[in-house]
């Protein structure tokens, strides 16, 4: 078993190292730098919905304690396959050691590919920006793919939270369904 010193896990408040030996046959969420701990909270309780794995690529934007997430998330916290990474390069350096198990897939309002043409699949990571500010330039461009959700004209942007979901459901039905 291999551990990833850059690495924290917290499930059911107890510290401890991910193990970097596991395959992801579906998809994870990574949540980068987040901002609103409700939003948060939402989007951990829909990846346990889906039997998603999440990735919280600190700092947030708030006090990452368990009581917040548990006021969002409820008691669904139990069953979120959850890492947390202290850096943007922590988890870089993470997905290596995991041999970059799926593409890097960023869901922004400047995406190329509309989300129902972005052929999701079993290893992706669905990278989600901070709410406020979305993600730095040096992020945007490590992507393998930057997906938009297409929105009426004149609309900047979903909240976060929704954005997630539609995402999340959009894969988990090309996953079943064959694209």
């Amino acid at each position: 078993m291999s551990t990833c010193s850059d690495c924290r896990t917290y499930r059911d408040g107890v510290e401890r190292a991910p193990v970097l030996s596991r395959v992801f046959l579906l998809m994870r969420v990574a949540l980068y730098q987040p901002d609103i701990p409700q939003n948060t909270g939402t989007i951990l309780r829909t990846a346990a919905c889906f039997g998603i794995g999440v990735d919280i690529i600190e700092p947030c934007g708030f006090v990452f304690s368990e009581p917040k997430m548990r006021r969002a998330g409820m008691d669904y916290l139990d069953h979120v396959d959850l890492v947390r990474h202290r850096s943007w390069e922590a988890f870089l350096r993470s997905r290596e050691a995991l041999g970059k198990a799926g593409r890097l897939v960023l869901l922004t309002t400047g995406g190329e590919v509309p989300l129902d043409r972005s052929g999701l699949g079993a290893g992706d990571t669905l990278l989600l920006g901070r709410e406020t500010a979305g993600v730095p330039e040096a992020v945007h461009d490590s992507a393998d793919l930057r997906v938009r959700i297409p929105m009426a004209e004149g609309m900047r942007s979903l909240n976060v939270a929704v954005a997630a979901s539609m995402a999340l459901w959009e894969g988990q039905r090309s996953l079943t369904m064959g694209g």
